[in-house]
């Protein structure tokens, strides 16, 4: 009697306590706090606070409507940003990052620009187990099967982004090909992608040279180039590569028949205003919205209402605007359909939505590593427009073609 007194005891005090847990678990909380950084200086800052200023926008916006609706909750909850100014310093984002986890406690985590701020990000909230939405970190290596706690929102990885490229250099049969490549993750991942697939369809580069990330004078480097005579100059690199390698080509006289720079389809606004239109007459680029329209969509609003909308703050959109806001709608339709609050759970969410959401940043689609594919890069390149203005057109693939490339530039 005494046994079976003890086991109906035992039981009931598990009852209890399985229902306190299950009642405290299943309390909203007052705010939805989303953990960030952003970088108010160093080379990353104009990306950095580019694309914080679209996630703090999604956060305005919500909250004007009520918070975001979480399924779990069955109800909207206001939305909290919590963000760090990391300067642009792996080390301080790394003790920045673990601090959003581990005294603020943050809902949800959100990367700062780019994959060197986010490569420290990664393994901390894979230990810590906290989902880490990825807004533009695009190295490939931050996706493995093994690590369900990171997913990239806005652009595809790095090493994929050549692919339209590689096609249009290919059909367009230009056979002498140069490639130049900043030595960084980012860059060098495009590089082997684009050597790769050109080598395949028998074309072997003239010239495919690596140079530090910190390289600011290219006049040498584009006369090495010139040596070789080709038919079209391919530089990946950051904004300060581009806006160098541009400056350099400008003034150095040199005219080559196609040039490619990765940064102004991202920052036209930025790399004009330091290098001017002229240099980048018929240059081709990697198109991004604002510049590549996406108004098909089925969450959240158009590019073109967005652009109306974001002029409340005085600002300009650029393409690091896009990817922050949209990574707040990604946040946003992950808490619309995860069914309970649990980290695993929005990494359900996510691969539950996946090639069914588009947003003003295209197709929303991961693969089982939580790496982007479905946002892929078109080429496009700028022509004169008028005196001293500047047009573009999406010259590759046919599907979103505007205009016909003029090659070679005049």
């Amino acid at each position: 009697m005494f046994r079976l007194k003890s086991k109906f005891i035992f039981l009931s005090i598990a009852v209890l306590v399985f229902t306190a847990v299950t009642s405290f678990a299943a309390k909203p909380p007052k705010v939805i706090t989303i953990g960030t950084l952003y970088a108010s200086s160093g080379s990353f800052a104009t990306s950095s606070t580019s694309q914080y200023r679209g996630l703090k926008f999604w956060v305005s916006q919500v909250n004007k409507e009520g918070g975001v609706f979480v399924k779990a909750f069955n109800k909207k909850i206001p939305v909290k940003l919590v963000a760090y100014d990391d300067q642009g310093q792996t080390g301080t984002a790394g003790m920045l990052y673990n601090q959003l986890i581990t005294r603020d406690r943050v809902n949800m985590l959100v990367a700062d620009f780019g994959s060197v701020l986010t490569s420290v990000a990664v393994p901390l909230a894979k230990v810590h187990k906290v989902l880490l939405f990825d807004p533009t970190g695009t190295a490939a290596k931050f996706f493995t099967p093994d690590n369900q706690f990171v997913v990239l929102c806005s652009l595809p990885t790095s090493g994929q982004w050549p692919y339209a490229l590689a096609d249009f250099l290919i059909q367009k049969k230009i056979p002498r090909i140069a490639i130049i490549y900043s030595s960084n993750d980012f860059n060098q991942s495009q590089a082997v992608t684009l050597h790769d697939r050109l080598v395949k369809a028998g074309i072997n580069p003239v010239y495919y040279q690596a140079v530090p990330t910190s390289t600011s004078n290219y006049s040498v480097l584009l006369h090495g180039i010139e040596a070789t005579k080709p038919d079209a100059v391919i530089e990946f690199g950051f904004v300060p590569n581009d806006i160098a390698f541009l400056e350099g080509l400008q003034s150095s006289g040199l005219k080559f028949k196609m040039v490619f720079t990765i940064f102004p389809g991202q920052q036209l606004q930025l790399i004009q205003k330091n290098v001017g239109p002229k240099a980048l007459y018929y240059t081709y680029t990697y198109p991004t919205p604002p510049l590549l329209k996406y108004n098909d969509v089925n969450f959240g609003p158009t590019l073109d209402s967005f652009e109306q909308a974001y002029k409340e703050t005085g600002k300009k959109v650029d393409f690091l605007v896009v990817a922050g806001y949209n990574t707040g709608l990604i946040i946003e339709k992950t808490l619309d359909a995860a069914k309970s609050f649990d980290q695993l759970e929005f990494r359900k969410a996510l691969a539950g939505f996946s090639g069914k959401v588009k947003t003003l940043d295209g197709e929303f689609k991961i693969d089982a590593s939580g790496a982007q594919v479905g946002e892929m890069l078109p080429v496009a390149q700028f022509v004169p427009q008028g005196a001293d203005g500047l047009d573009m057109h999406i010259v590759y693939p046919a599907n979103l073609k505007t205009g016909n490339e003029i090659y070679p530039a005049p």
